[in-house]
């Protein structure tokens, strides 16, 4: 294995746990016009993620400065394609942020529904996007021979690509169920869990339906062999059929930790499918990105490498830490009207 290969596999890691750290507060932030009863019942839902979502987003910064160092010509050719398709996701999670901290600015009924439906919107926004942009990596879009974006915003959509936004948006809406089953009590706990057996259903069809279509891209479209995408899309296809099976016992932790292995595995078909491709042009197969002739030098890979080693396990640490810290479930009350970072767990 080269270090170019390497650091695919790493980038491939970011996502994933960008996804399943981000996607259950993203699925909080979609459920929250819906699963509540009362506002205090969605100040507990913002408290659920209060103190741990900005964190969650510290994954999507560290694997954009991973692929713009790693591969620059997969960063320059990707960022500049989807460049709409970027500034439309930065306006999803700059509403998304507002809302935190500006919902609790007023007591006023309007106002704060105004920002729930804020958090709402950009949740779901931005997780459509991204699945509709790690999709289009694989599906293709078009590149010209100097490894340029030639194509338009509207290149990125296709039925394929549509059904992996949809995708996603479904299986963030019912991580976030899950994870409110473990995070809340009493009965926002007891509809969340109710929440989390409708939509585990809908989440393990459409997620099969894509994960299928995933490998008969991968073989078509980017002319991969059929074994490994298979076997990874076959391995996620079981972890969602089990989380189906784990919501209906109500076994609640076992269904998150379930759901979260299904987003894994939904990253790494996708990577699996793109390797050893980093983004497939669809206007001539031999103008593709491939990990080889994306990469950076072998010394910048090297240092990079021994970097990660150092600042990852620190990373990982700090957050582990931070998720026990703010371990105690929340509900039950009205939370004070403060920043909701700010707002005191209550059991």
């Amino acid at each position: 294995m080269t270090l170019a290969d390497l650091w695919f596999i790493l980038i491939a890691v970011l996502w994933s746990g960008y996804f399943v750290l981000e996607g259950f507060d993203f699925g909080v932030g979609m459920l929250l016009p819906f699963l509540p009863r009362s506002d205090a019942d969605r100040s507990s839902m913002f408290a659920s993620i209060g103190p741990v979502w900005d964190g969650n987003e510290v994954w999507l910064i560290t694997a954009g400065g991973a692929t713009f160092a790693a591969f620059p010509a997969w960063y320059a050719t990707m960022f500049s394609g989807f460049y709409l398709a970027l500034l439309l996701v930065l306006f999803f999670l700059i509403i998304r942020v507002l809302s935190f901290e500006w919902r609790t600015k007023s007591e006023g009924s309007g106002w704060r529904s105004l920002w729930t439906w804020a958090n709402t919107v950009g949740s779901v926004g931005a997780a459509f996007v991204w699945g509709v942009g790690l999709s289009a990596l694989l599906y293709g879009v078009p590149i010209n021979s100097g490894t340029v974006f030639s194509g338009d915003f509207a290149d990125l959509f296709n039925p394929y690509t549509v059904l992996g936004g949809i995708t996603i948006v479904l299986l963030f809406a019912y991580h976030g169920a899950t994870y409110l089953t473990i995070r809340t009590t009493g009965e926002l706990c007891i509809r969340a869990a109710a929440t989390a057996r409708m939509l585990s259903p809908i989440a393990t069809v459409v997620g099969a339906g894509f994960l299928s279509w995933t490998v008969a891209v991968a073989v078509d479209r980017n002319d991969r062999a059929v074994t490994a995408p298979l076997v990874v899309a076959l391995l996620g296809i079981v972890a969602l059929v089990l989380s189906l099976v784990l919501a209906m016992r109500r076994r609640s932790g076992l269904a998150f930790a379930f759901t979260a292995l299904a987003i894994i595995l939904w990253v790494a078909t996708l990577f699996t499918s793109l390797y050893p491709r980093v983004m497939v042009s669809s206007t001539g197969f031999g103008n593709s990105l491939t990990v080889d002739n994306a990469s950076s030098e072998h010394y910048t890979l090297a240092v990079m490498t021994v970097v990660a080693a150092i600042f990852i396990p620190l990373i990982l640490l700090y957050q582990g830490w931070t998720y026990h810290v703010f371990r105690e479930r929340v509900g039950g009350k009205e939370l004070p009207s403060a920043p909701v970072g700010a707002e005191p767990a209550a059991s």
